[in-house]
């Protein structure tokens, strides 16, 4: 089977965020589509935290993230769990229907849980549409555009993950969110930080 003949499908980026009681909580998706005019279908890995805060309050709202969103919204959104830290804490957000929205976004769309299927790991939830915004006008950002410009990676627990197998030179990747250095890290001044959650060089580790 060829995989790569996945990687030519096209995917969005965005935040699908829930609560825990009274904890806002998110995460990064890249699996979003809207199933009929007035439903949504997202799909969020069994053991992300998002995933049991969706279930258990049976709402969610799905933000699009546009290409000029802060740089720091992806690595703290991707790679960390809100079961660990609070991820909205230093962002300005809103909060709609009990929702947190983060508001560097274009838009969100809230919705209620009415339906799910299964996966050996992911679980897609159908939602409802009952509240839709425009926050700014902004190009939506595509997983292309995050893995050529930002030159992002996929989290394991995102829908399109596969470990990379192929030979590379001499490069060091960011712990924190990703980013692919090529060339010999060690050798930048002190001062050098990823250019996408503007972590130091420390965070980094050799491929």
């Amino acid at each position: 089977m060829d995989t790569q003949i996945l990687n030519k499908m096209s995917y969005g980026v965005y935040i699908v965020s829930s609560v825990c009681g009274e904890k806002p909580v998110g995460c990064i998706v890249n699996s979003a589509i809207q199933v009929t005019y007035d439903t949504i279908a997202i799909s969020i890995h069994h053991s992300n935290f998002t995933h049991k805060c969706v279930e258990d309050s049976g709402k969610f709202a799905l933000s699009i993230l546009g290409v000029d969103v802060e740089e720091n919204v992806i690595p703290v959104f991707g790679f960390q769990s809100g079961k660990d830290v609070n991820k909205f804490q230093n962002f300005d957000y809103i909060t709609v229907d009990g929702l947190p929205i983060l508001e560097d976004t274009i838009g969100y769309i809230v919705c209620q849980v009415i339906g799910k299927l299964e996966t050996d790991t992911h679980t897609v939830f159908l939602g409802k549409i009952i509240d839709t915004k425009m926050l700014k006008d902004d190009i939506p950002m595509t997983y292309a555009y995050y893995h050529a410009v930002k030159k992002g990676l996929s989290p394991k627990n995102a829908p399109t993950y596969r470990e990379d197998k192929t030979e590379h030179k001499l490069a060091y990747r960011c712990k924190i969110c990703g980013y692919i250095y090529e060339g010999d890290i060690t050798k930048e001044p002190d001062s050098y930080v990823c250019p996408i959650c503007k972590k130091g060089k420390e965070f980094f580790e050799k491929m």
